[in-house]
């Protein structure tokens, strides 16, 4: 059996301080063989810096997604093409830099990560289904087990992609949205399913940033620099033990840790 624990959007300093802090105990409580996790908002709320790539390695992230703040940090386009343990939506047009899944080993059992983005309120131009099925064929005969990471405003679009790719995955877990749903479960066909494991990040915030901030934006219809938001923060995720002869997901628990300070 493997054990593959995925973390929602880890957003800033304090969602990187809070993986830092969790990640070993977790790995040791569950005996996590992977670690997954989001980092599209890693650099102060926005995009993936070199410095907060190596700073989600350091804390224990084998495999890095991105999502539709892939590109917020120029300097990204300086090490996306040569860093083989980091994602972004398969379903970028094609020359796109970066890739849009990673094969990893977990001992002697090879790990798919695919990450597709939803079209709904989102900037990207071709299908996700689509994007799905091409992507598949090339990992089909290399890795049982693939776990797919499910970039999303709509929740119907990930419910959506869930079901299209039940039985075929062994994971289809939405991120983007930054709050955990309670809805984690395992499809009809065998694929483990949430659909949105939520945000590492302040828990006093609207979705990471300073509420004063997303306030003035969203009432006032004024520019707002956002700013991560200080504070205590949550830890988000989902642990998976998945049969490694079939890829199917045996088990899905919801993970959500509140730091006390």
């Amino acid at each position: 059996m493997l054990h593959v624990l995925v973390i929602g959007d880890v957003v800033g300093q304090p969602g990187l301080n809070s993986i830092a802090d969790l990640i070993p105990q977790i790995r040791k409580e569950r005996a996590v063989d992977l670690v997954v996790a989001n980092g599209e908002n890693s650099e102060r709320g926005f995009g993936l810096s070199e410095k907060s790539y190596h700073a989600l390695k350091d804390a224990g992230v084998d495999v890095i997604t991105l999502g539709n703040h892939a590109w917020d940090r120029k300097e990204i386009f300086s090490f996306i093409d040569q860093a083989e343990d980091l994602v972004r939506p398969a379903n970028y047009p094609p020359g796109t830099p970066g890739r849009g899944w990673a094969m990893v080993h977990s001992g002697q059992t090879p790990v798919a990560v695919l990450q597709l983005m939803g079209r709904t309120f989102l900037n990207i131009g071709d299908c996700p289904f689509q994007a799905a099925d091409r992507e598949l064929k090339a990992i089909q005969d290399r890795a049982r087990v693939v776990v797919v990471d499910m970039h999303g405003e709509a929740t119907a679009d990930k419910q959506a992609m869930g079901y299209y790719l039940d039985g075929r995955v062994s994971a289809v877990l939405g991120t983007h949205t930054h709050v955990q749903t309670a809805d984690e479960r395992i499809l009809p066909g065998g694929t483990g399913y949430i659909s949105d494991i939520g945000m590492c990040g302040p828990v006093h915030s609207v979705l990471g940033m300073r509420p004063e901030q997303s306030l003035r934006r969203i009432r006032e219809h004024l520019p707002v620099r956002f700013e991560v938001a200080d504070g205590p923060a949550v830890f988000c995720a989902v642990w998976l033990a998945i049969d490694a002869d079939t890829g199917l997901t045996k088990q899905i628990d919801r993970i959500q840790v509140r730091s006390s300070s």
